[in-house]
């Protein structure tokens, strides 16, 4: 079991839980194990999201590569992926991101980033806390000239908003309308500067909002964790689509002109349809995981596509898109991988995406978004002895319950336990063709895996 890396690097509270002393550790292990098999000194870029805490723990994090004697570039507030494009392009040997993603402003976390531009796998996770845990920090400590080097690179955002015209712009050109407006909700957060600046290049008409981060509000009820009021300013402006990223800007939802939310699944989905019809869509395959909508399995056998699923986490969508060869992948969530353009989900990419397949298609956002019909979904939590979560498994009353309610749904809906990766929770989803009904029997289920593993 890790002690400080969950599902998606460290996240924690900061300047408590996730302190300075704990952040200069997580930086010092990780150059190391990043760089140990370099012949060169190593290169480290940080970028960062709209945090009150960020400037507290970058200072920490600059500390621990300066001190091991990696040269580090700060690209101060800049979305993930910009980081993910940038550490590729750069050459450099490691990308760091500090952000908490879709948390409350209390939260902060650290995000690791290889030289090919993608998270670093689990097995890396588990040698940078290895090297914390073995009292050998202090033998990583440069000395004298060897002590590494800062330089402030705000300019390099102009970098990443150039790899959008350059893979964009002749598109655009070609399809613009002057009535079609997009509402942008960029959540308080790190695209608030630069989802503007790639906007204005392409020469695409929009509206933005909860653009003014001030340290505490990125994502409070903005963004795409809080469609509200996207919704109505799309609506009341009469606006053609709303996006809304997170507060990292590696994720992205939408809203249609009805005001209707277009999920990750309906983006996956709307996507694969417009890369299909160029023949861009590799092996005519999406890459997404067991939580996607059973709406969207439908849409892709009735129209001749594969499905393949993975367990929770982008980067286990990576793993099978790189595996494998498939260009298109992604999360309910909304963080879509188009791995033809970078190896992370691109909030700001896939809004591009989504865009451009409304202007070529020349449809409205709601028709598009009606190509899935998204099933009823309910989740609840069954709180657990922590012991016991895998327990389910083994329990013949709960796996007879499950098989029972499967065969009833006869493939019109699903049952999907997983364990908790950070709490003594079992997440009980079931999906079918009647909420109320699927309510009632995900907490029959949640009520017996209580009872049988309390």
């Amino acid at each position: 079991m890790r002690k400080y890396f969950g599902t998606d690097g460290i996240r924690r509270i900061a300047n408590t839980e996730l302190s300075p002393e704990l952040v200069y550790r997580v930086a010092k292990a990780g150059a190391y194990v990043l760089a140990k098999h370099s012949d060169h000194t190593p290169t480290i870029l940080i970028g960062r999201d709209t945090r009150i805490s960020g400037t507290l723990i970058e200072s920490a994090m600059l500390a621990g590569f300066l001190s091991y004697g990696a040269n580090v570039k700060v690209l101060g507030v800049i979305p993930t992926p910009a980081v993910a494009y940038l550490t590729r392009k750069l050459k450099a040997d490691a990308g760091v991101v500090i952000s908490a993603s879709h948390n409350t402003y209390e939260f902060n976390g650290i995000k690791y980033f290889s030289n090919k531009g993608t998270k670093i796998p689990d097995t890396l996770e588990e040698e940078i806390e290895e090297i914390m845990e073995s009292g050998k920090l202090e033998e990583l400590t440069a000395e004298n000239e060897k002590i590494g080097v800062s330089e402030y690179r705000n300019d390099l955002m102009e970098e990443y908003v150039y790899f959008f015209r350059k893979n964009f712009d002749d598109s655009f050109e070609k399809y613009n309308k002057k009535d079609f407006i997009v509402g942008i909700d960029t959540a308080n957060g790190a695209t608030y500067k630069v989802a503007e600046k790639v906007f204005k290049a392409l020469g695409i008409n929009y509206r933005i909002i909860n653009n003014t981060p001030n340290g505490i509000n990125i994502n409070c009820n903005c963004g795409s964790t809080h469609l509200e009021g996207l919704k109505k300013f799309v609506i009341e402006n009469k606006l053609s689509l709303g996006i809304a990223y997170d507060g990292d800007g590696d994720r992205c939802l939408a809203v249609d002109e009805k005001g209707n939310e277009i999920d990750g699944d309906k983006l996956l989905a709307i996507i694969s349809a417009n890369l299909r019809k160029k023949g861009k869509l590799n092996k005519d395959t999406i890459v997404a995981t067991v939580m996607s909508n059973l709406g969207l399995n439908k849409y892709t056998r009735d129209n001749g596509l594969e499905l393949l699923q993975t367990k929770v986490g982008d980067r286990y969508v990576l793993e099978e898109m790189l595996k494998d060869g498939f260009n298109l992948g992604g999360e309910q969530s909304g963080h879509v991988i188009l791995l033809d353009y970078n190896p992370t989900g691109d909030g700001i990419l896939t809004s591009l995406m989504l865009i451009l397949s409304i202007l070529e298609e020349n449809k409205k956002a709601s028709e598009l978004g009606n190509m899935v019909k998204l099933y009823p979904q309910v989740l609840i939590n069954a709180k657990v002895n922590s012991n016991k979560k895998y327990d389910y498994e083994k329990d013949e009353e709960i796996k007879n319950a499950i098989e029972k309610l499967e065969k009833e749904f006869a493939g019109n809906g699903r049952v999907l336990i997983r364990p908790s990766g950070t709490e003594p929770l079992v997440r009980v989803m079931i999906e079918g063709e009647e909420q109320e009904y699927i309510t009632k029997k995900a907490k029959e289920i949640a009520e017996l895996i209580e009872k049988k593993l309390k």
